[in-house]
Formats: C-alpha cells, structure tokens, sequence
C-alpha cells in the first residue's frame, strides 16, 4: 500500500459515501481536476478507480515517478490506453454498475469505456459528484486559494505605473504574465484580459494589439495558479480625468458589487447574491449593460460550482469560494467590472482579494 496523505484518504472515503447513496459499487474519475482533488496527482495523465473497498491509479510512463511521489491509492498501474485499462480492472474488481463522469469524456472515450466492460458490467453516469465534494473548500484549499488571490493583487500593484497611454495591450498582459511566473505562479488562470477605451466595453476583451488610449477606461482581469489553485480578479482604471458619465458609471458598479458582497451568507441561493447587484445597476439605468452573471465558483478550476446568475437556485454554504464581478459595457463608449474573490463563512463572507477598490486615475 502506498503512504498517503489523511486528506485524500477522506475524500476517497467521502466519494465512497455518495457511491453508496447512488447505488454505485465503483467510479472511474478521468476529468484531471477531479482526479487531483481525490488522489493528488498533478500530472496531466491519469485516471482513478474507486470502489466501496480500493483505489487503483492509471497513468503512462512518462509519470509513474510523480506518481508514486503524489498519488493516494492501493494501486498503481503504469500503462497506456487508461480508459480501458481503468474500465477493465473494474470491471474484475465489482459486478454491480460502475460511474462514470459522461460530461467530462467524448463520444469516443465513452465508446472505449462501453467495449471495455466485461460480464455485463452496468455504466452509469457519474457527472458532478465529485464537483459535489469540491464545491466546499476545506481549510487547506482556502490557504491556497487565499495565497493565490494576494500574489494576483500583488500583480496589479506592481504593473499600475506601466499602464498609460500609447502602451499596447499585450504588452501589460505580458508584464502581467512575466510577474507572475517571477512571483512562482504556475500558470496564468485563463487568457488575461487588457481592454482599453471603447474595448472596455468587451465583457472577455483579451489583450490585443491596440494601444491604450489617451482617455478613457482600461480593464485588467487576470488570475495565476498556485499549488493548484486558481485566482481571478479585475479592476477598472481610467487614462485622463473622468468626466462625470465615467464617474458615475465606475461608481454604480462599485455599489453593485458591494450590494452583491453584503448578500453573501449561508443558506441565501445564488439567484439572490446575482440580484443584488443587478438591482442596484437597474436602478442606475445600467441593468441592460451587465451581460453575464455575477460570480462563479473557483478551485482548481476557474470555473466552478456555484454559478451566481438569474436562475441560479443552489444554495450558497460555508467554505464555497466565489467571484462577485458586476459590470457594464457600454458599446462604443467603455465598460467597467470590479471583481473580488470571498468565501462564505458561517456569519456571512470573507473578501480574500485585499486590492483598493477606489478609482485609480492615471
């Protein structure tokens, strides 16, 4: 048996109890994300099998060394065509039906997996239950998340006097980039986004070739990994003094953003922390110009469980870890979206993001 680490000991005995709940003798996990968050592999390569009794871990040659380094599991197997080696080694380990995660595979890994079985072996889906356990962060992954979102915010400190006009958009991203690798960032979150002027308006205006204007608002939204874990945040600043229209729009989503922030505590759906800033932009004439939703969850994805939007009926719980990022995009004239990081707690929430919020001229 290999030496393994009490926390993903838990969360295999964790997934074992939704097995059981859902009639399942086993679940092949392939989605990546998942197969860290239940073995601690942090390859690219792997799949994991668990059933009511034993793990066995799937991955090729290239990381049988990392594997046996990270990975919590009662077995390691290092060969390719994992699908169907993991399908078949549960197939011989339970006879009842087997989980699998079908929002995550293509139609042919699926196909893989079907052919694989032997003696009849029922599959069945298994989407989300896993994401069931992420969706709450325990103490550790807080810590994560939290060291991820001050090295983001110390990003933005850092590049504020690089931003001015007749400056390419790429190249902040790129100063952005660079400081976070320096900083030991893993990798960027997802593709940063600098948008300058009238781009401002673009709700994902990743980073291009034109130069910041003279005038006008800049959105920076950008987020590293560490240790796994993701952060996301944004500000808006504005090049040249604000005319009272810039003004008024930065500040109407500050007090949306802010409105949606005081919403957050237990047992308030997702729905409810979503109107709460797309009340107050309503009410500022603004409600046509926010276009997406009000937060997501955020992990060891960017994306995760819950999602703050209009239909969003989840209930929100302590230790989720959301985005609370109002905005609105004028076209033709700019946008702005200010974004914070929070975990709820059992009194209401925390804001991990420490970065001011008031608006910065330059």
């Amino acid at each position: 048996m290999i030496p393994a680490p009490n926390i993903y000991r838990k969360r295999q005995q964790a997934l074992r109890s939704k097995l059981q709940r859902a009639g399942l003798e086993a679940v092949i996990v392939s989605h990546i994300p998942n197969v860290r968050y239940v073995s601690g592999f942090s390859g690219s390569s792997g799949v994991l099998v668990v059933t009511s009794k034993q793990s066995a871990f799937f991955t090729d040659g290239r990381y049988i060394e990392q594997a046996r380094e990270q990975v919590t599991a009662d077995e390691l197997h290092s060969q390719g065509a994992l699908l169907a080696k993991s399908a078949a080694w549960a197939s011989r380990a339970v006879k009842g039906a087997v989980g699998c995660d079908e929002s995550h595979l293509t139609v042919k890994e699926w196909q893989v997996i079907k052919s694989t079985r032997q003696r009849g072996l029922r599959l069945r889906d298994a989407s989300g239950m896993v994401e069931g356990l992420r969706v709450i962060k325990d103490a550790d992954e807080i810590e994560k998340i939290r060291a991820a979102v001050e090295l983001g915010s110390k990003l933005f400190e850092s590049i504020r006097d690089r931003i001015r006009p007749g400056v390419r958009e790429t190249d902040i991203a790129a100063e952005i980039e660079y400081a976070a690798r320096k900083g030991g960032a893993e990798g960027m979150s997802f593709e940063t986004i600098v948008a300058g002027g009238a781009r401002s308006a673009l709700p994902h205006g990743v980073a291009s070739q034109r130069l910041l204007p003279a005038r006008g608002f800049v959105v920076l939204d950008f987020g590293v990994i560490l240790s796994g874990y993701c952060s996301d945040m944004t500000r808006t600043v504005h090049l040249g003094k604000p005319d009272t229209r810039a003004r008024r729009l930065y500040q109407s989503v500050l007090r949306a953003q802010q409105s949606a922030i005081r919403a957050v505590r237990p047992q308030v759906t997702a729905h409810a922390v979503d109107q709460a800033a797309r009340g107050v932009l309503h009410k500022a004439g603004l409600g046509e110009f926010f276009t997406h939703s009000t937060g997501h969850g955020v992990g060891l994805e960017i994306h995760e469980a819950p999602r703050l939007a209009r239909k969003g009926r989840e209930k929100l719980k302590p230790g989720m870890v959301v985005t609370i990022e109002p905005g609105a995009y004028i076209p033709g004239a700019g946008g702005v979206r200010i974004e914070d990081m929070v975990v709820v707690t059992q009194g209401g929430c925390e804001v991990l993001t420490p970065t001011t919020k008031e608006l910065i001229v330059i």
